[in-house]
């Protein structure tokens, strides 16, 4: 049977047009499954029984099943979630004062393995599809600590995956995110981040949502990004900063820089200079992240004396630098520590 929650509005209104129902039928069934999360079709008091026994029939309706819950004493909380397929995705909770933020994988492993991302050991297994990406939210939504059903205020594209290489799903779940009657988060706090994927930047420019989004830049120079992350062979930074400029330009927004710092890689005192001078003029935010590690990683984070030197080179030269430590790094709920590594429930049909 076919997933209700994978008909998009659209899909949903042009069912109602063939079946003679009413436009706003589409609509109902829309805020039922986003904005109020519904998991039963019962629930849907205000269709009549006659619309809900004949979906009943011919539609599932479900949500990832939740396999494992870590947290840690900051309030972080990883989930990980199992797929119909049987694979498995990690989401994370993240609770900030006054920010109360969902970050979500928009695939199963990852093809661009970077050296200092635990998800690419995993490989990459398959794209989710959008209301797989978009149900992360509903599932968090409903099980983390929050003082409200609507406590969610934030969701990041940051989980398992590049969300430019399942682009046309990532942008599906954010638009849903965004809906009045999805899920409702400000467009303005939705961000998408990407490891630099020229192409669908300058579409995301295209677009008249306010997404933000953020680059995954880790080094100012083409050997080291190369040596760190291989998609940059394939993409150098240089066609990828075009792509940023093109954004910003479009948007007249700034972008935010995520620089994993690595020892001996690219926290020397040459790579402070390049990067200050690759993003010169460019209205941006810099998180500084310290490496995060994770089993088999072979890199390690610089000591904090060199953290804050580095810094404290680019805070004369650029508008904004953040030292960011990520949250739930003690669960492997960090920046670049997600992984279900060698993990998949095998599916057996019902006896």
């Amino acid at each position: 049977m076919t997933e209700l929650r994978s008909l998009t509005l659209g899909q949903l209104a042009t069912l109602c047009s063939e079946l003679n129902w009413p436009r706003y039928v589409a609509d109902q069934l829309f805020t039922w499954l986003w904005a109020k999360g519904v998991n039963d079709l019962a629930e849907m008091t205000n269709l009549s029984k006659e619309k809900r026994a004949w979906l009943a029939e011919r539609y599932s309706l479900s949500l990832p099943q939740v396999q494992r819950v870590v947290n840690d004493s900051e309030g972080t909380f990883k989930f990980t979630l199992q797929l119909v397929d049987g694979h498995l995705i990690e989401s994370v909770y993240l609770p900030e004062h006054d920010r109360r933020t969902v970050c979500v994988s928009t695939q199963v492993g990852c093809k661009l393995n970077c050296r200092f991302c635990y998800t690419g050991r995993m490989g990459f297994k398959r794209d989710l599809a959008w209301h797989e990406i978009a149900s992360q939210v509903l599932l968090v939504r409903a099980l983390a600590p929050r003082p409200s059903p609507l406590a969610i205020t934030n969701v990041v594209f940051m989980g398992m995956g590049e969300p430019f290489l399942n682009y046309d799903a990532t942008i599906e779940a954010a638009k849903t995110a965004n809906a009045a009657n999805g899920l409702a988060i400000g467009a303005r706090r939705i961000t998408i981040s990407t490891a630099g994927i020229p192409a669908a930047i300058r579409a995301l420019a295209e677009l008249p949502h306010q997404f933000r989004l953020a680059l995954s830049l880790n080094a100012a120079d083409e050997h080291t990004r190369s040596e760190l992350m291989p998609v940059n062979r394939l993409h150098p930074l240089s066609e990828v900063m075009d792509a940023v400029r093109y954004y910003v330009r479009a948007k007249g927004k700034r972008v935010t820089f995520e620089y994993v710092l690595v020892e001996a890689v690219n926290n020397r005192n040459q790579d402070a200079v390049r990067l200050a001078a690759l993003l010169k003029d460019i209205p941006c935010k810099v998180n500084l992240i310290p490496l995060n590690p994770f089993p088999g990683c072979e890199l390690r984070a610089p000591a904090d004396r060199s953290i804050q030197a580095f810094a404290r080179q680019l805070w004369p030269l650029l508008p904004a630098v953040t030292i960011r430590r990520s949250k739930g790094a003690g669960i492997l709920a960090g920046c670049g520590q997600l992984a279900t590594l060698g993990e998949r429930i095998p599916i057996r049909a019902a006896p």
